[in-house]
């Protein structure tokens, strides 16, 4: 569940936090350029990653001032005013000592705050970050080139290919991202902010760190080259550095259990192994009809645009019944849903809306308890959800008797189809039909 969203004030600005986990230990996680609290948890990879950094502590996230909840602000603020920000959100949480988890642009302010204020930092983490922007983000006769770029393209997800070159081809990760980059912040500011990073330079500040400081670093990232760990482990006394494998810069987009591991193990001195989490959800698979026939009557360019159309449909519906898209199948999605009728709701208004593109498709769902791996799901109720889709003809939703029994009251009418036998499943399974 998403945590309540609070408001801590920093001088005469207001800075948005959110509290998870109730560890033994406090974790303040300091965001790179932009974030955006309330969207996090849109994303199933990076709310796992919160997640995650919640078993252990008692995790502390804000958006920095000028992006994300947070007030927007007339000029963008200094490292100095960043650190301002973070004792404000701790005495507003009631944090007196906390360890600090820096990401990005996010690690050098916290580099700063470690060695000004000691007594407040109990630990420092460090992931994808820098102590000098031009030495080794971008070099200044590329600076310019970025910007332009940035200028002309933000807020469609175009810089995906900068910070996550892994999820490129993944559209629902790219339309996720391209709404991370309008809710975090608008151009002007984003570029303003960039070309404030460009004077990010604390190698001197380096000596003077004391605090325990884990260091992590991918080591293809494409967005802050790996020498940039390698300079601050080499600048801070004993401190613990770790690469990891992958080229993505954005930590949730690639192995983040590999990351929090290294990170709870340094906090807590030992891993929980903790390797997903379990829900209750209901899971459901939209299927279009013939859709390889349709394919060879229309031509692919046409079959293409009649798709894209399909997509929207299916992504208006999800967002009105409060589902969650976990990914597309080529011709079908995989949703979940906190609440079985609204999954009943969605699936049938998904068949009707799709009617108007000429479009069949067959739904299935079921309720059980499935595993978040990352930004996929699995378990056995995932595997029930699949093969009573596949039971479904042209414009049929399906749902299993446990969908069935846990709407009761809601309205929704049902024809009983018998037991099924199922593939892979050893019980059969009772099967209705969506009147």
């Amino acid at each position: 569940m998403q945590p309540e969203t609070c408001y801590a004030r920093s001088g005469e600005v207001r800075i948005a936090y959110q509290i998870l986990g109730n560890g033994p230990i406090d974790l303040v996680f300091v965001p790179g350029f932009i974030s955006n609290l309330d969207h996090y948890w849109d994303e199933p990879t990076l709310a796992h990653f919160l997640m995650r950094l919640g078993s252990f502590s008692r995790l502390i996230l804000f958006d920095k001032r000028g992006t994300g909840l947070s007030d927007r602000v007339g000029t963008l603020p200094t490292l100095e005013e960043r650190m301002d920000d973070v004792r404000a959100v701790m005495d507003a949480a009631g944090s007196k000592r906390a360890a600090l988890f820096g990401v990005s642009e996010g690690g050098a302010m916290s580099l700063l705050f470690a060695a000004t204020y000691p007594e407040r930092c109990a630990a420092l983490a460090l992931y994808g970050t820098y102590a000098h922007f031009f030495s080794y983000v971008l070099p200044p006769e590329r600076f310019e080139a970025f910007v332009a770029r940035i200028d002309e393209r933000w807020g469609s997800g175009a810089s995906l290919e900068a910070f996550a070159p892994s999820k490129v081809g993944d559209r629902r990760f790219t339309a996720w991202w391209a709404r991370f980059e309008r809710l975090g912040a608008s151009p002007t500011a984003v570029i303003s902010l960039m070309r404030m990073n460009t004077e990010i330079d604390v190698r001197h500040v380096l000596p003077a760190i004391r605090t325990p400081t884990l260091i992590l670093h991918r080591v293809g990232d494409t967005r802050v080259n790996v020498e940039g760990g390698r300079n601050i482990a080499r600048g801070v006394s004993g401190s613990q550095y770790v690469e990891l494998p992958g080229n993505d810069h954005v930590l949730w987009a690639g192995d983040v259990d590999a990351a929090t591991n290294a990170i709870e193990e340094f906090l807590t001195g030992s891993r929980s192994h903790f390797e997903s989490d379990r829900v209750l959800t209901t899971v459901l698979f939209t299927d279009i009809v013939d859709s390889t026939r349709r394919i060879t009557e229309l031509g692919d360019h046409a079959w293409k645009g009649l798709l894209e159309r399909h997509d929207h449909i299916v992504r208006q519906e999800l967002v009105r019944y409060r589902g969650r898209e976990v990914k597309t199948l080529g011709d079908g999605f995989v949703a979940t849903f906190d609440g079985p009728a609204r999954a009943v709701r969605c699936a049938s208004a998904i068949t009707d809306g799709v009617r108007s593109l000429g479009l069949d498709v067959r739904s299935g769902m079921h309720t059980g308890e499935i595993e978040i791996k990352g930004d996929d799901i699995a378990g056995i109720a995932v595997n029930t959800a699949a093969r009573v889709s596949s039971l479904a003809g042209p414009g049929e939703v399906l749902v299993s008797s446990t969908v069935r029994d846990l709407v009761a009251g809601s309205g929704i009418g049902f024809a009983e189809l018998g037991f099924r036998s199922l593939k892979g499943l050893q019980e059969k399974v009772r099967v209705f039909r969506v009147a």
